[in-house]
């Protein structure tokens, strides 16, 4: 374990010999409950999930393993010097090297934003990768709206000069999205957005990950292919209720391909909901907890089989 934190860090070489930092926060208790990894937005990292991880962990029973997994580029990995490795398939190539040095199997995948995009890529490509799955903020279907707004400030925001600037324009930037968020919050988002130097922000993402987004030319295709191969699985849709990247009408065409998944909406959040307040979490920890009692179901009909 970190000193005075409740979760171990891990580094590890990918393939390509890039160094990348992972978490994995210890289950409290023997409870043989699914292990669950988080993948973060396009400039966010593992530090986002902090507050899902430690209540699902460190529960007195029935808590969980959670690992999170800093992109190429983010946190605490390593910068790539190749900008043009910023994409999905080398990123998916990624999750795969920690999956095996991991060992995790049937796992239960939580994606905000692009990391949904990876479970999508995963469940097609490494089904047995994937034992449940949450999509956070994120589907098929990406309003042009919302990636153009993102894409106008990706690599552009200024660097902030103190912890309470950072937190500052944190809350500037994201504000008409989540109106209710309490100065406290932000400046708990801004620890997790940027790393620490020196008592003071650095970056916390490579600003190239900009020109990786200035080569999209035109609406991104629809994955809905990629996102019926998670139809084997129990599914957690979320959505922020302020969002412009998910809309409610693809939430509705995502359940009508996968009767059996279930869409919560997080009120007075958009894009991509922070995973911080208890409702949340708890709406998470109840469909993780649904999706195991399913896997001992179907095991234990197969052993009566």
């Amino acid at each position: 374990m970190t000193a005075g934190e409740p979760f171990e860090d891990i580094y590890f070489t990918a393939r390509d010999g890039l160094r990348l930092h992972g978490r994995c926060y210890h289950s409290k208790s023997a409870s043989g409950a699914r292990p669950v990894l988080c993948l973060a937005g396009l400039t966010r990292n593992g530090r986002d999930f902090h507050d899902l991880a430690v209540a699902l962990s460190q529960r007195p029973s029935g808590s969980r393993t959670v690992y999170t997994l800093d992109y190429r580029g983010r946190g605490l990995s390593d910068f790539d010097p190749n900008w043009q490795n910023y994409s999905l398939s080398v990123e998916m190539l990624d999750v795969l090297d920690f999956i095996t040095l991991t060992g995790l199997h049937d796992a239960a995948l939580i994606g905000t934003s692009r990391g949904g995009l990876i479970t999508m890529l995963l469940a097609a490509a490494r089904p047995t990768a994937i034992g449940a799955a949450v999509l956070n903020d994120i589907g098929p279907v990406i309003e042009h709206d919302g990636l153009a707004r993102i894409s106008g400030y990706v690599g552009r925001v200024p660097l902030p000069y103190s912890w309470p600037d950072a937190a500052r324009m944190t809350r500037e930037l994201n504000r008409r999205q989540f109106p209710e968020i309490s100065d406290r919050v932000w400046e708990e988002v801004a620890r997790q957005w940027y790393n620490d130097k020196n008592d003071k922000p650095a970056p916390g993402y490579d600003s190239n990950l900009g020109k990786a987004l200035s080569v999209l030319d035109g609406p991104l295709p629809a994955l809905w292919p990629q996102f019926e191969a998670l139809k084997r699985v129990p599914l957690l849709i979320l959505r922020g209720e302020n969002s412009d990247i998910l809309t409610a009408a693809t939430v509705n065409e995502m359940r009508r391909r996968h009767p059996a998944s279930v869409a919560v909406t997080v009120s007075a959040q958009g894009h991509a909901p922070l995973l911080k307040d208890a409702a949340t979490i708890e709406a998470i920890r109840h469909f993780l907890t649904a999706a195991d009692a399913g896997r001992q179901r179907t095991a234990a009909a197969s052993a009566a089989g």
